[in-house]
């Protein structure tokens, strides 16, 4: 698992407009049921948090190769507002 300078450094690097979450201890791993017991990694699954703190929808099917189209199709179907690109310099 990074570090949340990694994770921070991720983020900052592709410029991400959305938190990513850090966990190198494994907590919130542990909690959502992605990692259990001694598992060396966890599972890949995706999970759609609403803003008020639910989760609308946990995608256990991801693929590595298409998640970035499904990610977009799932926030679509899901009714969040697409946001306007950022223009970079």
């Amino acid at each position: 698992m990074d570090t949340l300078d990694a994770t921070k450094q991720f983020a900052q690097q592709l410029g991400l407009d959305y938190p990513l979450l850090s966990d190198p201890d494994r907590t919130v791993a542990r909690a959502y049921g992605v990692i259990t017991g001694d598992q060396a990694f966890a599972a890949r699954w995706t999970f759609y948090i609403g803003l008020d703190g639910r989760i609308l929808y946990i995608d256990k099917q991801v693929s590595v190769t298409t998640a970035g189209r499904a990610i977009a199709d799932k926030l679509a179907e899901l009714g969040v507002a697409r946001r306007k690109p950022v223009r970079r310099r």
